[in-house]
């Protein structure tokens, strides 16, 4: 039997910059097992045909003819609607980086028309200088976007959202109600764009299957629209969902008014359940050997995970195929000034995982219960450079984001030593945990390998807090971590939360106090205050007791169980706290008003701060581990291969036979001068401690072939200037 045409989408909508990674995996398996797989990002193509001169008229056209009620910025957007066509293709095209001879205009003259997101705008030139007029231009238009983004939701489409659509009808969803009831009015202009764009896809693939992943709750509406349009329009074709919503809310799915629209909804790693699935409709697999898939049988629905195959390891997921994704049309855009939180929206980052799940798995807030975090599985270095290079290739792109839980340091030196022997040039950032095994040799061979940036969750700033969440760091751990991503020039971006069960005023303004502190040492450079949320599927939620909190709700329900209610008697009202937080943060992050006392940041009394002034500074300046105490540390060098020079020295009436060793450097020259033998013994061990040699030379080794004659024994060596400045200039212990 032929084997069917598959077309996988990602709904509207996730991030404008850079595709989300997840059908580029599937494709990617899918197609190394001889299927003919087309994939397509909705969320782009659907931006870029509203904000198109003939799509921006229909909206217009539908605002004008409709009946809604219009603030006085909506009126004055209408107003300018003849600048708003003429500019919107122009615009596009300079965040698609396709015109940027436009950012001059953009930046200094009357160009955009301006509404309420403007006012944001006071003075940026302290943001941007005189030198950043492209970056500057970037920020303007997207405001301008979000200017008609705004219209946009105030009129037609009160769902519509850059980054999410209709996510609200999502969001801890027992009910599928309101899906079901926004499902059955008649498409408004932009679901009639999107089903227009389905339309020709259709038409152009012919698929026999359709799937649909849904990473997050704002693409579950687009999803079952275009669903509910082939089940009126082509009841023939299969509809398969999966992705992080069905993983984390749709684990005791029982509502069968679903499967008007899907056929199959698969849970965890796509590949394994997809796989059975196909073998299924192509009549090679009963129906009980399905692998971890809901079905609606007899009316009702059954989940079924009769088979007994494994789950694919990921040395054999294959490499993501982005191949016919429309790559040069994701827009640029800035909607933070901060250099490390823009990362999310500017630029096209390949998104790969260093491996599956995460190692640490032990957070109380997260749902480690689950197969994405608790199923950890890693790759050799070889094969994910061997994907790096391949993805290189395909995208023509060279950045890469790590969509790690958190990524582990060990396979993350050994990725670093493989693209740097290979000679792989790559920009990379990703998420880790700031744990002690980054230390500063680690972090500047990260930063050697191409790591501009991590982002790790410090969570609650307070120790107590730390211990209970079992995160394994502590706040002066943090510091340090921290301290050396930022000396390797590394940006650092930390998670924080508020509101976790027992958490007191007190700590919240400590917690506050400390990254303050951290921002003020400069060891972060970006930060984002998310509110405590207890899900099912975490330990809180299985044991709420244990952590001093009492589940309230919801009931469960026939649809998404995740999000639960809780009651904190214990700890303090977190809704006081959220707004004061994420303004001081702001402002933190421009390097603004990092002075001024925390009860600035709210309009009620708040605790004064129990932190000491200077405990991240003191946790800083403490040194760390000597390097004479890591014999079994592996010795890399990451410069040159030096020249090597003897010369004969007259002192005292004897000779004595020198050693000049120089470096050439791609940012200046240097030279080792010692004596003969420890210099040749030097030039030894910089050739076996290069990327290059397979074999690890360690520290120990070191000392058991250093030179039994020289002047110096080992230790008094590990101690001089010589060695010094080699380890300043790029020889690591790791």
């Amino acid at each position: 039997m032929e084997k069917p045409h598959i077309l996988i989408i990602t709904p509207p909508l996730t991030q404008l910059n850079t595709p989300y990674p997840a059908t580029a995996y599937i494709k990617g398996f899918l197609t190394g097992q001889g299927y003919q797989v087309t994939q397509a990002d909705f969320g782009i193509e659907l931006v870029l045909r509203m904000f198109s001169k003939a799509g921006l008229t229909r909206i217009f056209s539908a605002i004008e003819t409709g009946n809604f009620e219009l603030s006085d910025n909506s009126l004055r957007m209408l107003r300018l609607k003849r600048e708003y066509l003429q500019t919107v293709e122009p615009v596009i095209r300079f965040l698609q980086n396709k015109d940027l001879t436009l950012a001059q205009q953009i930046s200094y003259s009357r160009y955009l028309p301006e509404a309420a997101r403007f006012d944001q705008v006071e003075d940026i030139d302290w943001a941007f200088g005189s030198m950043g007029i492209t970056d500057r231009a970037r920020y303007l238009a997207t405001l301008y976007l979000e200017d008609l983004g705004d219209l946009i939701k105030e009129t037609v489409c009160p769902h519509f959202g850059f980054s999410r659509y209709a996510e609200k009808l999502a969001l801890s969803a027992i009910s599928f109600d309101p899906l079901e009831d926004a499902l059955q009015q008649e498409p408004g202009v932009v679901d009639q764009m999107l089903l227009e764009l389905f339309e020709e896809r259709l038409q152009a693939v012919n698929p026999a299957i359709v799937g649909f992943s849904i990473p997050f709750p704002g693409n579950l509406y687009g999803g079952l629209r275009l669903a509910q349009y082939i089940k009126q329009k082509y009841p023939g074709i299969k509809t398969i969902m999966g992705g992080g919503y069905p993983n984390t809310e749709l684990r005791s799915l029982r509502e069968p008014r679903l499967f008007k629209y899907i056929d199959f909804v698969t849970l965890d790693d796509g590949e394994g359940p997809w796989l059975k699935l196909l073998e299924y409709l192509q009549g090679n697999r009963q129906v009980d050997f399905l692998q971890r898939t809901f079905i609606l049988l007899n009316g009702k629905v059954e989940y079924i995970n009769g088979c007994l195959d494994k789950d694919i390891p990921h040395t054999e997921v294959g490499t993501p195929d982005y191949s016919d994704l429309p790559l040069r049309d994701y827009l640029s855009v800035i909607d933070v000034i901060n250099p490390m939180h823009r990362l999310w929206s500017d630029g096209r980052w390949n998104k790969l995982t260093v491996a599956h799940g995460c190692y640490w798995k032990r957070c109380s807030f997260c749902d480690i219960t689950l197969d994405y975090i608790n199923r950890y599985d890693v790759a050799p270095a070889s094969l994910l450079v061997d994907r790096i290079e391949q993805i290189i290739a395909q995208t023509g792109q060279t950045g890469f984001h790590f969509v790690d839980e958190a990524a582990p340091p060990a396979p993350l030196r050994d990725m670093a030593i493989e693209l740097i022997r290979r000679g792989v040039k790559i920009s990379w950032w990703g998420n880790i945990r700031f744990e002690k095994t980054f230390t500063p040799d680690l972090c500047r061979l990260l930063a050697a390998s191409g790591c501009i940036a991590v982002s790790g969750g410090l969570e609650v700033a307070s120790d107590r807090l730390l211990t209970l969440m079992e995160k394994g760091v502590s706040i002066e751990q943090v510091a340090r971590v921290t301290d050396s991503f930022t000396q390797a020039g590394i940006m650092v971006h930390a998670y924080l939360m508020y509101g976790f069960p027992t958490q007191t005023a007190q700590e919240t303004i400590d917690s506050l106090e400390v990254v303050r502190q951290l921002f003020l040492n400069n060891v972060i450079q970006s930060g984002y205050w998310h509110r405590f949320s207890m899900t099912a599927h975490s330990p809180i939620g299985k044991n709420p007791a244990k952590y001093k909190v009492v589940k309230v709700g919801p009931e469960e329900g026939d649809f998404a169980n995740n999000d639960l209610w809780h009651d904190d008697p214990t700890g303090t009202d977190h809704t006081l706290f959220g707004a004061g937080l994420a303004k001081a943060l702001y402002n933190y992050m421009h390097g603004i008003a990092l002075e001024e006392p925390l009860s600035f940041w709210f309009d009620f009394k708040v605790p004064r701060v129990t932190v000491k002034p200077n405990l991240i500074g003191n946790a800083i300046a403490q040194p760390h581990r000597p390097d004479s105490m890591k014999l079994s540390a592996r010795v890399l060098w990451l410069g040159n291969l030096p020249e090597i020079e003897f010369t004969m020295l007259a002192k005292k009436g004897q000779t004595i036979e020198r050693c000049v060793l120089t470096f050439y450097e791609k940012a200046e020259d240097f030279e080792i001068k010692t004596t003969a033998s420890i210099g040749q013994w030097l030039f030894d061990v910089v050739q076996k401690a290069t990327p290059d040699n397979p074999e690890a030379v360690t520290l120990r080794q070191l000392e058991e072939t250093y030179p039994a004659e020289a002047h110096l024994n080992f230790a008094e060596f590990l101690a001089s200037p010589s060695w010094f400045d080699l380890r300043e200039k790029g020889l690591l212990l790791l």
